[in-house]
């Protein structure tokens, strides 16, 4: 099917910083690129104005003249966005690894260097070109073990990529744009490969929410734990617990369940409660005996 270059700009438009029309016209790297980046961190969307009509003629390039031309020349030019594109992007994905995922005792020998080759694929693999995708990760894994430890160790790892990625560019084989009834398993891939690079992002907000819930159950048990003599005041401070729990309620339609709430709150706070009670009943036993003894 012919692409239309309207139709492109419309979705350069609407969705443009998702990669809506580099997937109607076939360009899947480029859109994963754009997804993961929202639009080439602005600027790549904005410098596409002025590109997309060549986007459309390539995605319509059917002629054997011209496919027959782009498989003659065996190495495409050097392009300095692309390279500055693929030095970038290996440094946002080597930084996005470090705030995930820098606590794995192979970081920095496994886990780094495939994050920032996997982004300097990506960038010169948009288009019509790619790249040797092991040279590109054999570059990263050399690189990355002479920066062991170092928070700019992305930097370096991903020059030596791009490089080595600028010397092995090529041409991808002929081949038509991806079809309608191809989308579903576009989308598919598409998918699984953002999850694979937001996993990181979302192992690391869990585990630092999950730490700060920990430590604010912590203070609100020594909160409470301070009025154990006052039962009364104490049923008024956790009455005040429980408002956030009633809005929500309120505002959902739901019940108030404070049953259920002051379970979780007990279980949160058991294990510290526990300790406090235990030693308060040491300190207790020890002073009876010391009155025994005196007496």
């Amino acid at each position: 099917m012919v692409k239309s270059v309207m139709v492109a700009y419309a979705l350069w438009a609407v969705g443009g910083p998702l990669g809506l029309h580099h997937l109607y016209l076939g360009r899947d790297n480029h859109a994963l690129l754009w997804i993961l980046t929202l639009g080439g961190f602005g600027f790549g969307w904005v410098r596409e104005v002025i590109r997309i009509p060549a986007y459309v003629g390539e995605a319509n390039q059917v002629a054997k003249k011209e496919r027959r031309r782009s498989s003659v020349i065996a190495t495409p030019p050097i392009s300095p966005v692309r390279f500055a594109g693929q030095v970038c992007v290996g440094i946002y994905f080597g930084t996005v690894a470090l705030i995930g995922l820098n606590s794995l005792s192979f970081f920095y020998l496994i886990v780094l260097p495939l994050f920032v080759g996997a982004g300097v694929h990506l960038v010169s693999s948009v288009g019509q070109q790619t790249s040797d995708l092991q040279k590109t990760l054999t570059a990263c894994f050399i690189t990355s073990p002479i920066f062991y430890g170092s928070t700019l160790s992305p930097l370096p790892i991903s020059l030596a990529a791009s490089v080595t990625a600028a010397q092995h560019r090529r041409f991808k084989p002929p081949r038509t744009p991806g079809k309608a009834q191809d989308l579903g398993p576009r989308l598919y891939r598409l998918s699984l490969a953002w999850l694979a690079f937001s996993a990181p992002l979302a192992y690391c907000v869990f585990y630092n929410t999950t730490a700060t819930l920990y430590y604010l159950s912590d203070c609100v048990a020594v909160m409470l734990d301070i009025f154990w003599f006052l039962p009364w005041l104490r049923s008024v401070l956790e009455y005040f617990l429980l408002m956030p729990y009633r809005i929500l309620c309120a505002l959902t339609g739901g019940g108030y369940y404070e049953e259920t709430w002051k379970k979780v709150l007990e279980i949160l706070l058991k294990e510290y409660t526990e300790r406090e009670k235990e030693a308060l009943q040491v300190s207790i036993h020890i002073s009876l005996k010391r009155l025994k003894i005196t007496s």
